[in-house]
């Protein structure tokens, strides 16, 4: 325990980079949990239709496939692909900027998939939920590295689960129990 202390304590006194010195560490923190907070709303998205599964198809009259789609495919790609992108833009742009954006696409995307009135509508608004959401992890982890010193981010990544990710796995657990409890499960 006394070597990750040693390592701890020489990774708050490590040089910023350029010359510029860190954020004091509780801002650090409460960037983490600030967007830890937008992480979770992230994953409600997310999550949402797996709670749904019925009255979608119902609503909508698909099919198991075609529900199937909806919750993987139109969504995954679009992340995976679009986020590719945002870890370009990240490089060269605000990263605040590019999470606020996001985060209101998103919105107003899973918005619009409530007042979807046919399968190809909440496809392509899925689609645009995919898009909105890969702009979150690459412009976070960013600037979660510029707030800590990148010897203690180095550090918490390859040691041990760092807190960030520790509660965004806590938090995929809590819509589930949220959301079922209105619907009776």
């Amino acid at each position: 325990m006394k070597a990750e202390e040693k390592l701890i304590e020489t990774a708050a006194s490590a040089p910023a980079a350029e010359g510029k010195p860190y954020s004091p560490a509780g801002y650090a923190w409460y960037v983490v949990g600030a967007l830890t907070f937008v992480y979770m709303f992230s994953f409600i998205d997310r999550q949402i239709l797996n709670l749904l599964v019925a009255p979608i198809r119902r609503d909508l009259g698909i099919t198991d496939t075609q529900m199937s789609w909806l919750m993987g495919p139109a969504f995954a790609f679009s992340y995976i692909l679009v986020g590719i992108v945002f870890g370009r833009l990240t490089d060269s742009r605000s990263r605040r900027t590019i999470i606020a954006a996001g985060f209101a696409t998103w919105s107003l995307f899973t918005a619009g998939c409530g007042l979807a009135s046919t399968y190809l509508q909440m496809l392509l608004l899925r689609v645009g939920v995919g898009i909105g959401e890969a702009s979150l992890s690459p412009a976070a982890y960013s600037l979660i590295t510029d707030y800590f010193p990148r010897f203690w981010c180095n550090f918490s990544i390859e040691r041990r689960p760092s807190l960030f990710q520790l509660l965004l796995t806590r938090q995929a657990l809590l819509p589930i129990p949220a959301g079922s409890w209105p619907l009776g499960r």
